[in-house]
């Protein structure tokens, strides 16, 4: 088991970030696992709620001590005041500090992971951000330039008793038929079999392969892409070791009956993952980022502007997050 503390980059201060991370801790700071928040230590105090203790702590050794009467801060302020639900620009060079500095905490192993709170693209833009997203961000702050075997980043989503795994992610649906291809598919196939057994804990992992078209293209009569790309990429994922079944129609994967017969299901574009999962566990999914050399997770949804500042948001899928993250650290540490 690891002892070090997770970090959890702040994400959007306007957004819902600082009091969901409050929550958090409130829920978390007796039995853990215990994190260190890096952001700005204002904007952890005005969120919304009763107020919080918080330490402004140097490094995660004393985060771990402080944990359990005080929520820990890595205090890295911003440029300009936060208003509640709306996002500043001149703020999103700090955002990008602060993943940053979350990223290189875990791969130096100060910490054992990184959770994300979310963040708001076009005000980063603003401050030279040039990622969709996250993961995509992370994925180029982890990249050590070797290319001797499959790599992330795939996201995979949690939820439940369901796990979800995308080959294209913050891509427009017009687009993911023309970045599918045998190579992509395989090695999301490749990175999310290994991820089963060294994330999770899965000897064996089973995998599906979902189709693109309806009824997965009905033999070529609604579409190709399943016999000139998903079907040889499933047979070559099969030759590899990796045990699959598909590609498969999509709308009759995610029951209760399928999901019991794999362990992740390998999903070709964005909503095509994320309805299921959010369908299953609105409050309690979890973002996890596969195919890195640290450990990443993030609350599944956005930074929430429209409630933020109000006292409404719900800190489950952060819970969630910080808990996965930390089980993901164990195993990696076992």
């Amino acid at each position: 088991m690891t002892t070090a503390p997770l970090a959890l980059s702040l994400g959007d201060p306007a957004g819902i970030g600082p009091e969901i991370t409050v929550k958090a801790w409130r829920a978390l700071r007796e039995q853990g696992p215990a994190f260190m928040v890096v952001g700005d230590a204002q904007a952890l105090a005005s969120a919304p709620g009763p107020p919080a203790p918080i330490r402004a702590v140097t490094g995660p050794e004393e985060a771990l001590r402080v944990f359990s009467a005080a929520i820990p801060v890595l205090d890295l302020p911003l440029a300009a005041p936060v208003v509640a639900g709306q996002p500043n620009p001149a703020n999103g060079g700090a955002v990008i500090r602060w993943i940053e500095t979350g990223a290189g905490l875990a791969l130096s192993g100060a910490v054992s992971g990184l959770v994300t709170a979310p963040i708001a693209k076009a005000p980063l833009y603003a401050a030279g951000f040039r990622f969709p997203g996250h993961t995509e961000f992370l994925a180029d702050l982890t990249d050590d330039g070797r290319r001797d075997g499959p790599r992330g980043p795939v996201m995979m989503l949690v939820a439940a008793d369901l796990r979800v795994a995308l080959v294209t992610i913050h891509a427009p649906l017009a687009a993911v038929p023309g970045l599918l291809t045998i190579e992509t598919v395989v090695n999301a196939g490749l990175v999310t079999a290994q991820a089963l057994k060294r994330d999770f804990g899965i000897a064996h992992p089973r995998l599906v392969l979902a189709g693109l078209n309806p009824h997965a293209g009905e033999s070529g009569t609604i579409g190709r892409e399943e016999i000139d790309i998903l079907g040889p990429a499933a047979r070559t994922l099969a030759d590899l070791g990796v045990s699959l079944r598909g590609p498969l129609p999509a709308d009759s994967l995610f029951h209760a009956e399928a999901r019991a017969t794999y362990d992740a299901a390998l999903c070709l574009y964005h909503d095509q993952a994320l309805i299921p999962v959010k369908m299953l566990d609105f409050w309690g999914g979890v973002n996890v980022t596969l195919g890195l050399p640290i450990v990443r997770t993030s609350p599944d949804h956005g930074t929430g502007f429209d409630i933020a500042g109000r006292g409404l948001a719900r800190p489950d899928s952060m819970i969630a997050a910080i808990r996965l993250a930390a089980q993901i650290a164990a195993r990696h540490g076992s």
